[in-house]
């Protein structure tokens, strides 16, 4: 149980009173705070413990919400602008209030409509959250306890001449390198994929596909439930073009290649002119 309530963050609070504009909550050091009726259910009664995400309303007071946010503090989103003004600018980030972005935290001007990648973060003079678009100051390197293959997820944040820099779980820098993406990637998509080393400078080269041995058992095992899901034929060989290859299996030819011959050798498919067929 929280002793204090935490800005930006998930608070597991009690339910204390009943009152006209809500319930309100306590932590265990006796601080309160406001759940507005909006949030409120049947199925919520005195003495009950809520998980809720407490930000600060319109008049800079801490306020609980049901409603979870795109981001929550020291998380990273893709956010959408939906306001400027001259101190700054304002995004939404799923909640009724939207967050605010100051214009000094803005690397240039923002635009309605268009979309930003904000990391959420807490402005200790104020005690508010805001947004801010200084990311890579806030990351670390990355410990040595990523190996190769290690799963992670991660933000595409830029585009660059050597291919895609991303964010890995909202704290440790990554890249994707073109020669090695098989499909269409923007800034903001967030991916399931695997580190590929970490550097000697604490950064991470990263892959959407696993490597080296495992790669290729990876692939396999993904054409051979394709397989069984397709009545135990695939119309593919390997003679397939590489285009039509990737669209259906997001793997590079090379992969798949090494994949069926894995498939092969291990009894579980024979290749015909036509496709390939489940033994």
């Amino acid at each position: 149980m929280n002793e204090t309530l935490k800005i930006g963050e998930i608070n597991l609070l009690i339910i204390d009173r009943d009152t006209t504009p809500g319930l309100f909550l306590k932590t265990m050091d006796d601080s309160d705070i406001l759940l507005p009726n909006q949030y409120v259910t049947e199925s919520m009664h005195i003495g009950d413990t809520l998980e809720v995400f407490v930000y600060t309303d319109s008049e800079d007071r801490p306020v609980a919400t049901t409603a979870k946010p795109k981001a929550m503090l020291n998380e990273i989103a893709f956010l959408e602008v939906v306001d400027t003004s001259a101190i700054g600018a304002f995004v939404n980030w799923g909640l009724p209030k939207d967050l605010f972005v100051p214009k000094a935290l803005q690397k240039r001007p923002f635009s309605v409509g268009e979309k930003r990648i904000i990391r959420i973060v807490l402005d200790e003079r104020t005690n508010r959250l805001v947004g801010t678009e200084k990311v890579s100051s806030a990351l670390i390197d990355a410990p040595k306890t990523f190996y190769p293959n290690t799963p992670v997820s991660f933000m595409i944040i830029a585009k660059t001449p050597l291919g895609y820099k991303a964010i890995v779980d909202n704290t440790y820098e990554g890249m994707l390198y073109t020669n090695e993406i098989f499909e269409a990637l923007r800034t903001g998509d967030v991916k399931n994929g695997f580190v590929k080393q970490r550097r000697e400078d604490g950064k991470l080269d990263l892959s959407l596909q696993m490597i080296g041995k495992a790669k290729a058992g990876n692939a396999a095992a993904k054409i051979y439930d394709m397989l069984q899901q397709n009545g135990g034929m695939l119309p593919y060989n390997y003679k397939s073009d590489a285009a039509l290859i990737q669209k259906a299996f997001g793997l590079s030819k090379k992969n798949f290649k090494s994949a069926l011959t894995e498939l092969v050798d291990s009894n579980k498919i024979t290749i015909k002119e036509n496709g390939i067929y489940g033994i």
